[in-house]
């Protein structure tokens, strides 16, 4: 059983040996940790952060951070203009944006089709009615308008069409049976729009482009007003509520709010985390096992490099440790030496990684996310997650630096000192 004597006898030689080690050796052993932790929680946090780039776009685009919408049984809120007023007495409130929602085709170059035998140049959507100031400001979805302009307050018979409704920026047509898209339609271009039965011209005013898991992407932006009208909904009755709260509000403890005053009564009253597709759940689950697959493989790199730097290190002192063991230093604390070097290079290693993601990474990739076909990655790290991944790391490199230091003090003493094997 080692005893605090032996520790103190390891803590100290393995200083000894540290200080008297080649810095160029030091630092790179150093740097192979580094890239292993950044392996380690790198890899996992981009393919997590795939998923909550998507999610984050939900939030961004659709939820808000509170979401209101039609029960099962409805077709709208019911009362929506009174919870509207509600609403807007809360302090809470940040932005808040209500929406009208209906089913459209969408028919282009209409004018110049002479053959009725082809097929017309049309898309289904779902089309939403809104008020373009305050959708802007709930969702900036100004910034994702990519070709043309975005709403003018008041405007008339105009529409902005998501990317995946386009030829140039989607899938469809002879691509992907079943999927259809407009060909030929850019900002300016007149469109044919048929929402229950009713048919209207339209100016394209821009295009939304953005990434094709966006909810953007498949959707058609109008004047709320202009929707009501065509719809006939002269109660005022919306379909969805978007709402932004003030930094620092608990979504959670706001949903309970309205909860506790009757908003539930009227419509389903959700967290942006509960609106979001359940399936995006499952695969951010799915996309953190495998990056954990991946990471596990740095993790034995690691362990093995410093396996070998640590055999290696004890081979070529093999002299030195018989001669230690000679004069009473006891097998324990050669051993704990070792490891203390081993831990020395997994902790310096960890916490310059540690500076590297939290300092630079995080912060940057949240600023200027990867985009990506399906999403704007970002890197997710929950500190507590990468703080087990720090044990892992050190805990790998113990085992690998007392192995190697085993097996050699374990060696006859007298053969030690005089190199017989």
């Amino acid at each position: 059983m080692p005893s605090f004597l032996d520790i103190r006898v390891g803590w100290y030689l393995a200083i000894r040996q540290i200080k008297r080690a080649s810095f160029w050796t030091t630092g790179l052993i150093v740097f192979v940790m580094v890239l292993t932790f950044l392996d380690l929680v790198v890899v996992t946090g981009v393919l997590v952060g795939i998923v909550a780039g998507v999610t984050q776009l939900y939030r961004t685009q659709e939820t808000g951070d509170v979401y209101i919408s039609t029960l099962d049984t409805k077709n709208y809120i019911d009362n929506s203009q009174r919870i509207i007023s509600f609403l807007k007495t809360l302090p809470q409130v940040e932005n808040m944006s209500a929406r009208y929602t209906a089913n459209a085709e969408i028919e282009a170059n209409y004018k110049t089709a002479v053959d009725p035998n082809v097929k017309p140049n049309e898309t289904g959507a779902e089309i939403i009615g809104v008020d373009p100031l305050q959708e802007n400001q709930l969702s900036g979805i100004s910034s994702f308008v990519g070709e043309g302009q975005y709403l003018a307050p008041g405007g008339l018979d105009e529409i902005l069409l998501g990317s995946n409704l386009i030829d140039r920026y989607s899938f469809g047509g002879d691509i992907l049976p079943g999927i259809s898209v407009l060909h030929n339609v850019y900002p300016g271009s007149k469109v044919l729009v048929t929402i229950a039965g009713h048919t209207r011209e339209m100016t394209v005013q821009g295009i939304m482009v953005t990434t094709a898991n966006s909810p953007l992407a498949s959707r058609a932006i109008m004047p709320a007003a202009q929707l009501r009208e065509i719809l006939g909904r002269d109660d005022y009755n919306v379909n969805e509520i978007a709402i932004d709260l003030k930094p620092g509000t608990d979504p959670e403890a706001f949903v309970s709010l309205l909860e506790k005053s009757g908003v539930s009564q009227y419509a389903k009253v959700q967290t942006a985390t509960q609106a979001i597709p359940s399936g995006i759940a499952e695969v951010t689950a799915t996309f953190s096992e495998i990056g954990n697959a991946i990471s596990s493989v740095g993790l034995v790199v690691a362990a093995i490099t410093i396996f070998i730097v640590i055999f290696v290190n004890a081979v070529t002192r093999r002299k030195f440790i018989g001669i230690m063991k000679g004069i009473g230093i006891s097998a324990q604390a050669i051993e704990f030496s070792y490891m203390f070097q081993s831990s020395f290079y997994a902790v310096i290693g960890s916490s310059i990684g540690l500076g590297v993601l939290y300092g630079f990474l995080v912060p940057y990739f949240a600023s200027h996310p990867i985009v990506l076909p399906i999403s704007r990655a970002i890197i997710v790290a929950p500190v507590g997650e990468t703080m087990v991944r720090v044990a892992l790391l050190v805990a790998a490199t113990l085992i690998a630096g007392f192995l190697p230091a085993r097996m050699i003090v374990r060696k006859n003493t007298l053969d030690s000192i005089l190199g017989r094997e």
